[in-house]
């Protein structure tokens, strides 16, 4: 992998909805997290954002893999 190959990649993350809005979704598991109150639904919610997180990120790096097959 090149670099512009790899800055390509970093910029799809960034730009990527599924993986801006996972990351927003972070944000208020981390906000339950502070203010509520600590059971078995907080560890569900964390383990869920991480699902989401990762699903993203491997939608972002599938499409950008299926994109190269094309360019070729």
């Amino acid at each position: 992998m090149d670099p512009s190959t790899k800055g390509s990649l970093v910029r799809r993350f960034l730009f990527s909805g599924s993986v801006i809005s996972a990351l927003f979704g972070g944000l208020g598991v981390l906000k339950s997290t502070r203010t509520g109150p600590r059971d078995w639904r907080l560890i569900l919610m964390w383990i869920s954002w991480g699902l989401t997180l990762a699903i993203a990120i491997g939608t972002v790096v599938k499409e950008s893999e299926q994109k190269e097959l094309e360019d070729l």
